[in-house]
């Protein structure tokens, strides 16, 4: 009997090996989440770190630039800057002539810069400032004290003149470093408040000039029209209603920072290119090391994933283990032939499937073995107890040993010679040592002669026989056992067949086998019955005694004798009318 097929998705392989799959990627796609968490958040401290001191260079020395005139003593901050940070750090010119280089190394002509440090066209980005221009640069704009003082008294009056119009305002820094107030919180309108002191006696040159070069920038002939304030306010005027004209005062503006530039580059140090790069490799990307409470913080998170992944693998294996530990308990049971639940139609549930049908074939077996044993008892016991008790009569006296006495023994001992034999090719039919020697001879020949031998008996119980014979074929059997089985089967016919009756013993071929088929007029068998026709020591009648009804073997042998041919034994019956049955051989030839 083949095994059922288990459906994929059922098997106990596939449940497995997708258990083990899920678990493990979980569990890498969970340390991988986790690793990559902390690996980020120290990449995003480092780059902070890195970037926040690639800064802190660029504005010092951008600061450097915005107040000297050039590089000449700039190399002391370079390396002063590069001993703390631990990085080389080099300023080339625009042309890539070596300013300053705070260690030694390849060559920089060809690499990227880090930042190009020019206080008139500051980096945005880098410093986070709206205006290109550092307010470092003062240039021709640095105050005196004198009027720095002037300037303080300024602003003191116009936040007083803020407060008296319940206003309020703040000192803040423009452009130059100069001050000037911004108001905070608007009460009335301050008319009459200066809020941009006028331009000290310092300013007023230098600011003049820068008019002149805003002037020239938007194409203003009328030096006199552009109207240029202390915090670099403009507005070029119309001298008829002394009022600023939108469009030409929005092209000055344009141009005051280009003004502005040309004014101050003499003021300030040229633009140079900066680098900060690792001391042995320029050209390497910054390294990120994990910090100690990183590296803790990542190798116990990949622990708990790892014991996670642990206990979920015990858990699902002892779920999917627990069937196999139930049928391992079955089959260990002491006594009994205990069932197993079956749980699926997987391997498990199908092996306790068959653990089950084991158990009941074992139940089925040791209800026969028990039933034979009493049954070979009791067979046995009839023809010992009658030996027995005539033999102890002729010892006591009470008979004598005559040819009825001999024959009666004789009867007895030969039914005990006849179970034995019976049971003993049983025994050698079920350890598969049933002695066969085939033959060839004709099958009528054979078939006639347990016909023959049956014939008293038959006559005896007023039975009559007949022989049809459809052909005459040759086979190759054990022409022995070949007439045990018919008369095995002939003597059942008789003994089951009602006085007056017929017993039938039919030859035939066909398809290259042969069939032997008895059939009696007897009282038949009831369908219920049929199942169990060949079962040892079984009778359909049980009030039948041995007498009577045989010792219940004759079936049992001789379906086993037609097994060891490769042939069958059927049988159809019907109650009140009689039955057949029927032996199908191989190998047969037509005579």
């Amino acid at each position: 009997m083949d095994a059922p097929r288990v459906p994929l998705h059922r098997s106990l392989t596939f449940r497995l090996l997708a258990a083990s799959l899920t678990i493990a990627v979980a569990a890498v796609l969970a340390t991988a989440w986790l690793a990559s968490q902390a690996t980020s958040q120290t990449i995003r401290q480092q780059i902070g770190r890195s970037l926040s001191d690639d800064k802190s260079v660029y504005d010092e020395l951008l600061g450097y630039a915005a107040t000297h005139r050039d590089w000449s003593g700039v190399r002391p901050l370079v390396a002063s800057r590069a001993a703390q940070l631990n990085r080389r750090i080099t300023l080339l010119t625009e042309s890539r002539q070596v300013i300053a280089d705070s260690g030694t190394g390849p060559s920089l002509v060809t690499a990227r810069p880090s930042a190009t440090v020019d206080p008139l066209s500051v980096d945005l980005r880098l410093t986070g400032r709206t205006d290109r221009i550092d307010p470092r640069v003062v240039g021709p704009f640095r105050l005196t004290a004198a009027d720095q003082g002037a300037l303080r008294e300024e602003l003191g009056r116009s936040l007083r003149c803020l407060t008296d119009y319940g206003s309020d305002g703040q000192i803040v820094t423009g452009p130059y470093g100069r001050p000037k107030v911004v108001v905070t919180q608007l009460g009335k309108p301050p008319n009459g408040c200066e809020l941009v002191p006028r331009a000290t006696r310092t300013e007023q040159r230098p600011l003049a000039a820068l008019r002149t070069l805003i002037a020239a920038c938007a194409g203003e002939k009328d030096l006199e029209q552009v109207w240029l304030a202390p915090d670099l306010t403009i507005s070029v005027v119309d001298p008829s209603t002394s009022l600023a004209v939108p469009d030409r005062t929005a092209r000055a503006a344009a141009c005051v920072d280009k003004a502005r530039r040309t004014q101050l580059e003499p003021w300030v140090a040229p633009p140079a290119l900066l680098f900060v790069t690792d001391p042995a490799d320029p050209s390497a990307q910054p390294a990120f090391p994990l910090s100690r409470d990183n590296l803790l913080r990542t190798g116990t998170a990949t622990a708990v994933v790892l014991m996670l992944a642990v206990l979920l693998t015990v858990v699902v294996g002892r779920r999917l283990t627990r069937p196999l530990r139930a049928l391992t308990e079955a089959a260990r049971h002491p006594t009994g032939h205990p069932r197993v639940p079956v749980g699926g139609r997987d391997e498990i549930g199908y092996l306790a499937a068959a653990l089950n049908e084991l158990a009941e074939r074992r139940e089925n077996s040791e209800r026969l073995r028990q039933a034979m044993v009493s049954d070979v008892a009791h067979e046995l016991r009839n023809p010992l107890t009658n030996i027995r008790t005539w033999l102890e009569a002729v010892g006591d006296g009470l008979a004598t040993v005559d040819g009825p006495l001999l024959a009666l023994l004789h009867d007895e001992t030969a039914q005990l010679q006849h179970i034995v034999d019976d049971l003993r090719d049983l025994a050698a039919a079920d350890a598969g040592t049933l002695r066969m020697h085939p033959d060839s001879f004709y099958l009528n020949d054979a078939v006639s002669q347990v016909v023959d031998a049956h014939l008293p008996n038959a006559t005896a119980a007023g039975v009559r026989l007949s022989v049809d014979h459809d052909g005459d074929p040759e086979v190759v059997a054990d022409p022995v056992r070949l007439r045990q089985l018919v008369g095995n089967l002939l003597a059942n016919a008789i003994r089951h067949s009602h006085r007056g009756g017929t017993v039938t013993v039919r030859t035939g071929t066909g398809g290259g086998r042969v069939t032997i088929a008895v059939a009696d007029t007897g009282t038949g068998i009831a369908p219920e019955d049929l199942p169990r026709l060949f079962d040892r020591f079984w009778r359909a009648d049980e009030s039948r005694s041995r007498t009577t009804g045989g010792s219940g073997l004759g079936l049992s042998i001789a379906r086993q004798i037609a097994a060891a041919h490769d042939g069958s034994i059927t049988v159809a019956s019907e109650l009140g009318v009689g039955s057949t049955f029927t032996v199908t051989l191989p190998g047969a030839v037509e005579g």
